[in-house]
C-alpha cells in the first residue's frame, strides 16, 4: 500500500531567512543540547512571535529533542492585548505561561525615581522572566534582538557610554544555570517583518505611552536616515557587527528594553 504523504506548504524566502539563520547560529555556537528546555520571551511584537514561531519550526529539524515554554509577562497597559497569544499557542500546541503585571505603570509613575520609564520596566520584566526561568527549571532564555537591535544597541553604548559593547548571541547567567540567547541576532528586521505577515502571526501594537519616544527610538531614527544616504553603510555596518559579535560574543546592553 503507497505512502500517503502529508502536504507542507512552501515556506517563503523571508521564512527561511528566519528560520535557516536562527539554525546556523545555534549550530554555529552549540546553544542547544538534547533535553533543552527554552523559554521565549515573548512581548506580542513581530520579532519575538517570530522567534517563537522560528523555534517552533526548528523542533521538527533538529536531530534532537528540546522543549519550548512561551513566557509573556503583560506590562499591565492593557490586560487583555495577550488573548491573541493564547489563542495561537493554543492552536499550534505551544505552551504557555502568560500573566498581567503593573510594570509599565508603576515605571511611569512617582516609584521610578531616576525617571526612565523603559529602564525601570524592562528591569522589573527581566527580573520576572528569571524568576520564571527558576520556577520551570528552563535551560535556555530566549530573547528576540535582531541584526538592527544590535546596530542600534552598539552606538548608542558607543555615544553615550563611550563603551564598545553590543549583544552577545549567547551568554550564561548564574553561573551558567540559564542561557539567554539571541537565535535573530543575524536577520534583519525587514525579513522579520515579511516573516510575520507571510505567517499571518497575531502581532499586537505597543501600548506603552513611551513607545516611540525613546532614546532608543532616536537612533533608529538616525541609523535610517544614515542607511538611506548609500545601500552600502548598512551592509557594512551589518556585517561588520555580526561578524565582529558572533566572533567575540561581546557584551549584552544593560538596557534589556527589548522583548
Amino acid at each position: 500500500m503507497p505512502v500517503k504523504r502529508v502536504h507542507q506548504e512552501k515556506s517563503t524566502f523571508a521564512q527561511k531567512v528566519c528560520v535557516g539563520r536562527a539554525g546556523k547560529i545555534m549550530r554555529e555556537l552549540s546553544m542547544l543540547s538534547p533535553g533543552a528546555k527554552v523559554g521565549v520571551a515573548v512581548s506580542g511584537g513581530v520579532d519575538s512571535f517570530v522567534l517563537l514561531n522560528a523555534l517552533r519550526l526548528r523542533q521538527r529539524i533538529v536531530p534532537f529533542a528540546f522543549d519550548i515554554l512561551a513566557l509573556h509577562v503583560n506590562p499591565g497597559f492593557d490586560p487583555a492585548s495577550h488573548l491573541p497569544l493564547i489563542e495561537w499557542c493554543a492552536h499550534k500546541g505551544v505552551a504557555l505561561h502568560a500573566e498581567v503585571t503593573s510594570h509599565g505603570p508603576r515605571a511611569h509613575s512617582p516609584e521610578n525615581r531616576k525617571g526612565s520609564p523603559c529602564f525601570y520596566c524592562a528591569m522589573l520584566r527581566r527580573t520576572r522572566l528569571f524568576q520564571l526561568c527558576e520556577r520551570y527549571n528552563l535551560t535556555h532564555l530566549a530573547i528576540g534582538h535582531n541584526a538592527d537591535d544590535l546596530a542600534v544597541t552598539f552606538f548608542m553604548n558607543l555615544f553615550q557610554g563611550g563603551a564598545v559593547r553590543g549583544l552577545s548571541a549567547a551568554e550564561p547567567f548564574f553561573g551558567g544555570r540559564l542561557t539567554m540567547m539571541r537565535p535573530l541576532i543575524t536577520v534583519e528586521k525587514e525579513h522579520i517583518k515579511r516573516a510575520a505577515r507571510q505567517w499571518g502571526l497575531p502581532v499586537w501594537a505597543n501600548p506603552c505611552p513611551s513607545a516611540g519616544k525613546t532614546r532608543r527610538a532616536d537612533f533608529e531614527t538616525w541609523l535610517k536616515e544614515m542607511f538611506a544616504r548609500d545601500k552600502r553603510f548598512k551592509a557594512n555596518a551589518f556585517g561588520a557587527l555580526i561578524r565582529w559579535q558572533t566572533a567575540q560574543g561581546g557584551l549584552s546592553s544593560p538596557d534589556f528594553d527589548k522583548n
